[in-house]
């Protein structure tokens, strides 16, 4: 069986085709600028040569044709008809209270996903416009979603609700949703793959920290707790978000600077932040390098970096009754053994030891704690592509 998974942003289109037999990937890419100029679309084929192409993108629709026509083609493609794609698995941003797992996207499920674009206005248009095109482009195939926010809809109430009138609640379901939950559920599966042990017995805290950036607190194999809220601008300080802040000081701000919610919005989202703190970048890398040459605001960024993350590790070991497993994932996570550090140490009084050896690896699975430590730490790539094409798999054989 072959499963195309597609993540299809607001102005990106990423792509991968799975053989399900071996679960490898044959091929896989990105159409970057959608709706843009200066369109392309980045291949690799099967040799593992990386070919890319210009031309217009004026949108989803056409995105995805182009990835099809590539895919299927006779110089570049890794098929020789589109009839070879069994199934299609879509990454979808925002499932509400609906879905707690994947499903099969049929008519009733695509307006339930319509039905929640205004709590997800950032992510879920563009998500159903990959599952619009396909449903159109090849219309006999089937289609499924897989959410990031369903792993984390085994949370308890008294983690996910705010303090706010219930009726509000009720009315609008505003709550804590949490997001990047494939990924936790995959690095955390596979922590436990690698320990000879199984989920259901281990309490572990799974730190995905990129530019966008969560954690989140796995109580014997089900999510607990997460850092991002109703949106994924809450939580940690991430790339160019601003993490947890006190809504009175935001209002504060828009009544200063004399903003609207729309402004707001943008500032919280794009503009703050690593970004928004150093004043030098949202790349970590860059920001790592600024600091190394001396500057405050940089030096400072690392430092709330890594006190945020910390914190929550903290809050998130008291919550669940102690910690077996704390799992770095992410760009950061698994490529910055600096910040691992800076997060870990003075973690001693909870079990976590380091091996300064052992952590400076760089995008590898392994084990950076010390072998006698009691908090086992363990960098896991995540892989929340072969999640999604696993599901989907599972679900069209259902059918």
């Amino acid at each position: 069986m072959k499963i195309l998974v597609l993540n299809c942003g607001s102005s990106s289109i990423k792509f991968e085709l799975f053989d399900m037999n071996t679960e490898n990937v044959i091929s896989g890419g990105v159409v970057e600028k959608v709706g843009m100029k200066g369109s392309f679309l980045k291949y690799k084929n099967t040799n593992g040569e990386k070919i890319m192409f210009e031309g217009d993108v004026l949108d989803h629709k056409i995105g995805v044709e182009y990835i099809l026509g590539v895919l299927s083609s006779a110089k570049h493609g890794c098929i020789k008809t589109l009839d070879e794609i069994n199934a299609v698995g879509h990454r979808v941003v925002h499932g509400g209270e609906f879905f707690s797992g994947s499903v099969y996207l049929a008519n009733d499920v695509i307006k339930v996903l319509e039905d929640n674009i205004e709590i997800a206005p950032l992510h879920n248009p563009a998500n159903l416009k990959g599952i619009y095109a396909l449903k159109e482009l090849l219309p006999k195939i089937p289609q499924v979603g897989v959410f990031d926010t369903a792993f984390h809809q085994t949370m308890p109430a008294k983690a996910y609700m705010y303090g706010i009138p219930y009726a509000l609640y009720k009315k609008y379901k505003i709550r804590r949703y949490g997001f990047h939950g494939t990924s936790h559920r995959y690095v955390h599966q596979r922590a436990c793959e690698i320990l000879g042990k199984k989920a259901e017995d281990l309490k572990i805290i799974s730190c995905h920290l990129g530019n966008g950036a969560s954690i989140a607190a796995i109580k014997y194999g089900k999510s607990f707790d997460t850092s991002m809220g109703f949106t994924p601008v809450e939580g940690l300080i991430m790339g160019t978000r601003v993490g947890d802040i006190d809504a009175g000081a935001l209002t504060f701000i828009m009544e200063k600077e004399e903003i609207g919610r729309e402004v707001a919005n943008i500032l919280v989202n794009k503009f703050s932040g690593m970004l928004g703190i150093t004043g030098v970048s949202s790349d970590m890398r860059e920001i790592e390098d600024a600091a190394a040459k001396g500057n405050e605001r940089a030096i400072l960024g690392l430092e709330m970096y890594a006190y945020r993350v910390k914190k929550y590790i903290g809050s998130y070991a008291a919550a669940m009754g102690g910690v077996d497993v704390i799992v770095f994932t992410g760009g950061i996570g698994e490529n910055g053994p600096e910040t691992r550090f800076d997060i870990c140490s003075e973690l001693e009084f909870m079990g976590v030891e380091l091996d300064s050896d052992k952590n400076k690896v760089r995008g590898k699975e392994t084990i950076i704690s010390k072998d006698n430590a009691k908090v086992k730490v363990i960098v896991v790539p995540t892989n929340e592509e072969l999640v999604i094409a696993q599901d989907t798999k599972v679900i069209v054989d259902n059918l």
